[in-house]
């Protein structure tokens, strides 16, 4: 994974005149010099720092252009350490290790990181604009394996980076993997909550993304179309719509069960992640019919490619 391969234009229809997307970031970082990050991270020693500066003295080049000219730094910690200069919410040393999935975290520079960058800007400006009942969006697929869990924890992060107060749901009751990704315990989740066996604690605050928390999916109950077609699901997210900017639904694919329709005519708004070569453009427009003769605001489809 880690492709975006392409973003069709999200549909006119959509929200109505613009407000002006929050641009509230930590600011705490900024002053913090590239070579003090790169020394912090045991990527630079002391050393090297100074000899660095001193060979800037006699080129153009920029500090982290410099250590990776001279063999000291490579491109993937300057990148990270440009990201956290700039006030991004980028993952730390060990989380870096771990994650193999969180690539708009782990490696913010990266094309897949810029593309759903530019998909956030149009979610922005179309959906998450300030108008009432527009703070919740359903992601989906066709099938299983198209991407769209990988999508939406990604689009998740770079929602955080701007600083909207973002939550992810993982109410994919049968395969869930919201978990896996964040590297969290899947307790009792929202399968919990739906059930009346837990609350809100259930929610979990990522600490390596600031502005961002996750909502495991639970225990797979044997019912999860009724538990999500329960009026306590619309309830919940109703509540939630006042503590998040931001709420991205993962829901499971359409092939797989009725449960994707279910949860986004409770979001109101869905976009369709497809995989490049493998998902029919005829399938994507059957699903896009079945969403929208259900009052569901479509907003636009993504082609995954990995």
């Amino acid at each position: 994974m880690g492709k975006l391969q392409q973003v069709v234009p999200l549909s006119d229809n959509a929200g109505g005149a613009s407000a002006a997307p929050s641009t509230a970031i930590a600011t705490a970082t900024t002053t913090l010099k590239i070579g003090e990050i790169l020394v912090s991270w045991g990527r630079l020693t002391r050393e090297q720092v100074e000899k660095v500066l001193q060979a800037q003295r006699s080129s153009n080049l920029r500090f982290g252009e410099q250590a990776i000219k001279l063999g000291f730094a490579k491109r993937a910690d300057v990148d990270r350490a440009l990201a956290l200069q700039f006030g991004y919410a980028v993952g730390d040393e060990s989380g870096a290790k771990a994650s193999t999935g969180l690539v708009t975290a782990d490696n913010p520079a990266s094309p897949f990181a810029e593309a759903l960058r530019g998909l956030r800007s149009q979610l922005m400006l179309r959906w998450f604009d300030g108008t009432p009942g527009q703070t919740t969006l359903a992601v989906t697929s066709v099938d299983r394996g198209d991407g769209k869990s990988f999508v939406t924890a990604n689009l998740g992060v770079v929602f955080a980076q701007l600083g909207e107060r973002t939550l992810i749901i993982d109410a994919d009751l049968r395969h869930s993997s919201q978990y896996a990704l964040f590297g969290l315990q899947n307790r009792m989740g929202l399968s919990g909550i739906l059930s009346g066996r837990a609350g809100l604690e259930e929610i979990i605050e990522i600490e390596r993304v600031q502005n961002l928390a996750v909502l495991p999916s639970g225990p797979q109950p044997p019912n999860p179309l009724e538990l999500l077609g329960r009026a306590e699901f619309g309830m919940l997210l109703n509540e939630l719509s006042r503590q998040f900017d931001a709420i991205l639904i993962d829901t499971p694919s359409a092939q797989q069960a009725a449960d994707a329709q279910v949860i986004a005519q409770r979001a109101r708004g869905a976009v369709i992640v497809g995989r490049k070569d493998h998902t029919k453009s005829s399938e994507i427009g059957q699903l896009a019919s079945i969403l929208a003769s259900s009052g569901v605001t479509l907003l636009g489809t993504m082609l995954n490619d990995y």
